[in-house]
């Protein structure tokens, strides 16, 4: 869905520093210095309108959540839903996800989330999806060769893809729900986009990975 330009969301960013941190790269290794408390912290690539890592933080406040999304006309709706409700232990940055090494320093994150990412159905933009080798690799560092990636879609060639990735890349299937919505899942904070597919029948897919110790 194309989303509508806001022409006023750079004088937003600017002034909402405090939620969409403008330097992110200044703080890699020091993202602890950024909450209030020193906790465990997870990450949301392509985190949209923010209801998937607000309602997450609201549900966890033990956690430190930092949602990254590129488009700025949507990352401004989910600054303003931090600021709405008053949430300490979450931040947003403005960027793309092919430079996540940058931003974290080895071992810094302890979680990934993969919300309903596009799914790049072309062959030759292979490499763009989320669950690619080339991305694994960078998520392999900022976790440490530790932590776990939650994927979720409702794109059966993405997430059967993906598994595959994952199998390739010596990554351990902790869990696999074919049909999320059915399987008796507890705690499911849903995304805009899913609340969209399930409430029309699509099933909705969803997968735990983690490295081997």
């Amino acid at each position: 869905m194309r989303m509508r330009n806001k022409p006023w969301a750079d004088d937003f960013l600017r002034e909402n520093s405090d939620v969409v941190i403008s330097d992110p790269e200044t703080l890699n290794g020091q993202w602890e210095n950024v909450f209030t408390a020193n906790q465990p912290l997870h990450i949301e690539v392509g985190t949209g309108k923010g209801q998937f890592i607000t309602g997450m933080a609201k549900q966890n406040q033990d956690i430190n959540y930092i949602g990254i999304e590129l488009a700025k006309s949507v990352i401004v709706t989910a600054a303003k839903k931090i600021q709405d409700m008053g949430l300490q232990n979450v931040k947003m940055i403005n960027m793309n996800a092919d430079s996540l090494t940058d931003i974290f320093e080895e071992g810094e994150v302890d979680r990934i989330y993969l919300n309903f990412s596009d799914p790049w159905p072309k062959k030759r933009h292979e490499k763009r999806r989320l669950t690619h080798s080339y991305f694994l690799k960078q998520y392999e560092k900022i976790l440490g060769g530790k932590g776990a990636i939650h994927f979720k879609t409702d794109n059966q060639g993405l997430f059967e893809y993906s598994l595959k990735s994952f199998s390739e890349y010596g990554l351990l299937l902790t869990d696999v729900s074919l049909d999320l919505h059915n399987s008796g899942i507890e705690g499911n904070i849903m995304t805009e986009y899913e609340e969209k597919f399930s409430s029309k029948g699509q099933r909705i897919y969803r997968a735990e990975v983690e490295w081997r110790s």
